[in-house]
């Protein structure tokens, strides 16, 4: 698989010297999704904030198909990769096609922006919020808003997709319609990068798994060669049984109470 995003020795660190990240590397495949695992305060969303040029590394690269992410400029990079952070707060009363629309922004005077319309439409029905398009944003609930700022990723039409938590506010149904549209996108070659909370869903639909703790990488590879119970018991500091599903056979981690 082509490598579209590699972190090498990458190392943030704050005011009073402590690290939140250190040394830290991985490689963002195209055509995989690649979940980015670990207990609150790991150092997944500083990593995934230096992966997306949003936040500067004290030490390390970051290369976007083998260029230096310093080095591209804001409207190429935004049209290369796209970004959706946990936090998605519209205080303006935006509708949700006009947030939507603003994934288009990159395009804006390209030939691609006679495709706006036909795009924006149909990220909005793969996200099912096309019956939300005249909402104002403020006044939707909290899931409802994390598929609208999800639509507004799609439509921006980019070859790396890298989403912090996109299924953190969502119930049972539209948490699995996310992850499978997800899945769908890679399987049409797009590179994924997501943090998730939710080890059994990185089980599910990870092609590749990276553990950090404390800062640092733990281990990578397959889900399965991943989150082993001995692993997740050390970093997450909870007992859990890893066992295959009856019906699927795909491993399921379950705590012990």
């Amino acid at each position: 698989m082509t490598v579209r995003l590699r972190g090498t020795g990458l190392t943030v660190q704050v005011g009073d010297g402590r690290r939140i990240l250190d040394d830290a590397s991985i490689e963002i495949h195209a055509g995989e999704v690649h979940a980015l695992v670990g207990p609150n305060g790991a150092g997944k969303s500083t990593l995934f904030g230096v992966l997306a040029g949003d936040v500067m590394a004290q030490a390390g690269t970051v290369e976007l198909d083998g260029r230096s992410i310093d080095r591209i400029r804001p409207r190429t990079l935004a049209q290369q990769r796209a970004v959706l952070l946990q936090e998605n707060t519209v205080t303006f009363p935006f509708s949700a096609e006009q947030v939507v629309r603003m994934g288009r922004t990159p395009w804006a005077r390209t030939p691609a922006a006679e495709e706006d319309d036909g795009v924006v439409a149909a990220a909005m029905a793969e996200t099912e919020v096309t019956g939300l398009r005249t909402r104002a944003v403020p006044s939707l609930s909290g899931g409802e808003r994390s598929r609208v700022a999800l639509a507004r990723v799609i439509a921006q039409s980019t070859g790396i997709l890298l989403l912090d938590e996109p299924t953190a506010a969502l119930d049972l149904k539209h948490h699995e319609d996310v992850m499978r549209l997800i899945r769908s996108r890679a399987d049409t070659g797009v590179a994924v990068a997501i943090v998730l909370h939710d080890l059994n869903a990185a089980l599910a639909h990870a092609d590749r798994v990276t553990l950090l703790a404390d800062g640092r990488v733990t281990a990578t590879g397959t889900a399965a060669e991943v989150l082993t119970a001995a692993r997740i018991e050390q970093v997450y500091g909870q007992a859990v049984d890893v066992f295959p599903h009856p019906a699927t056979g795909v491993p399921l981690v379950v705590a012990r109470r």
